[in-house]
């Protein structure tokens, strides 16, 4: 059992029947009355997002998991197919399990939690960015914008990420995978 002074992002918990992941927390302490958590719970069999809030010292049941490394290997549908990197065991997740499934590129290797009394795998955390080619981008007139403008273009997974209108065609950007959107660009 842990409370919630235990309550971190990414943390697996029993709650309302269901296993959620913790995706935001916010520890509160009002001015008047006791303090309370604040979160943002993701569940890991429908993927449904709903917010709760936790007065302060509560008993939460955390779920043991354990981390293991998964190589991406191909989409097949909504079925995505995973490779364990160290006993080459495979595995297939459904869509809805997955944070950034659009962003997600064949050989990528990802972090996979996986619950140690099931043995079931419960989410997958991608690398906090990745580096994709553009395949597809209007050309970007110069001179047309007073500040920084972007343009929709779509990379080679076949998501579509707002750019910076100096990325052309063929060029490599890197992506933040938590929020979808450009960093930088890759020189070579």
């Amino acid at each position: 059992m842990a409370s919630t002074s235990d309550i971190r992002n990414g943390l697996c918990i029993k709650f309302n029947h269901d296993i959620y992941k913790i995706i935001e927390f916010l520890h509160v302490k009002p001015g008047k009355g006791p303090a309370f958590v604040r979160t943002k719970l993701r569940s890991l069999t429908n993927g449904k997002v709903l917010d709760n809030t936790f007065s302060a010292g509560h008993k939460i049941d955390e779920v043991r998991v354990e981390t293991q490394n998964f190589q991406f290997l191909y989409a097949e549908g909504d079925q995505f197919h995973f490779m364990n990197t160290e006993s080459y065991e495979q595995i297939t997740l459904d869509k809805k399990v997955l944070d950034a499934p659009d962003l997600l590129k064949e050989g990528t290797v990802v972090m996979v939690q996986i619950n140690t009394e099931t043995d079931l795998p419960l989410s997958v955390d991608m690398p906090a960015s990745i580096v994709l080619e553009v395949t597809y981008a209007e050309p970007g007139v110069k001179g047309n914008t007073a500040t920084n403008a972007t343009k929709p273009a779509k990379v080679e997974t076949g998501a579509s990420v707002n750019v910076p209108l100096f990325i052309n065609e063929g060029d490599k950007i890197k992506i933040d995978t938590a929020t979808g959107s450009y960093m930088e660009r890759v020189k070579e």
